[in-house]
């Protein structure tokens, strides 16, 4: 798999996830589009990384989520998503990839 493509859908779903929530009004679909997109990125890491690795980026990806709630009532809603997002695109650019 191509080593960046995880983190496109990982940063797709995070922000798609919650556009789609925002424009439709329907959280449940955005929490499929953050689901799916999810388990494409966990698929595209355990190829390029393996098990392991793919764990521990799905679960930064699923607490960024998570973190993004709080952080939101501080900064506001498309700040924290953004900031979760980045925070994703980095570890799965450090850490998805196969160096060298």
């Amino acid at each position: 798999m191509c080593p960046l493509l995880p983190t496109a859908f990982a940063t797709a779903g995070l922000l798609g996830g919650y556009k789609t929530a925002r424009t439709t009004g329907n959280r449940q679909l955005g929490g499929a589009v953050l689901a799916t997109a999810g388990a494409a990125a966990f698929m595209g890491w355990k190829k390029n990384v393996g098990t392991g690795r793919a764990v521990a980026l799905t679960a930064a990806y699923v607490l960024a989520f998570g973190a993004s709630h709080p952080l939101a009532k501080k900064i506001g809603a498309w700040p924290a998503v953004c900031t979760a997002t980045g925070a994703v695109a980095v570890a799965s650019l450090c850490c998805g990839r196969k160096h060298g």
